[in-house]
Parts: structure tokens; sequence; C-alpha cells
């Protein structure tokens, strides 16, 4: 029987970021980082298992933030984790 390898290692080198392009309305980097943000909350919770937008309410995205370690997120943005769990797939 064959035993698996495990690795610690990243796999990938991670990408540097980027700055954000200048001259656009304050609105559009408000919502570009509400994006961002629902998007490491929503990965977040399919990588602890929760798969359905309905098990997924506020109380769950705000403890899955404390413990990845964003800042609380508002009703708006929990709103915007449920959508990218529920359309996301």
């Amino acid at each position: 029987m064959a035993v698996a390898a495990v690795t610690t290692k990243p796999l990938h080198k991670p990408l540097q970021k980027q700055p954000l392009p200048a001259g656009r309305p304050r609105e559009w980097y408000i919502s570009h980082n509400r994006r961002l943000k629902a998007m490491r909350l929503a990965i977040a919770l399919l990588d602890s298992g929760v798969y359905y937008p309905s098990s997924a309410d506020n109380d769950k995205i705000r403890t899955t933030a404390e413990r990845v370690g964003i800042h609380p997120p508002s009703d708006t943005t929990c709103r915007m984790v449920r959508a990218l769990i529920r359309y996301g797939r």
C-alpha cells in the first residue's frame, strides 16, 4: 500500500499585491474592498464546510471573520457572502 506524502510548503508563490488605480470615485474603492472581503469570507466558510447560504447566518460569518483575522463585516457584506456561496458554484 502506497502512502501519500504530505507537505507543508505552499504549492505556489503568492501573487504580489498591486496598488489600486488612482482617480476613481470613493464609492468604487469602498465597493471593491467590500467585494474582496466578501470573497475572503466566502472562501473561509467553504473551507470550513459551510456549503449552503441558509447555514451562513450573520453570526456565523462574523465568527469566521474573527477567526480568520478580518474586521467584522457589515450586514451588506454578509449578504454578499451568502450570494457568493449561492451563485459561486
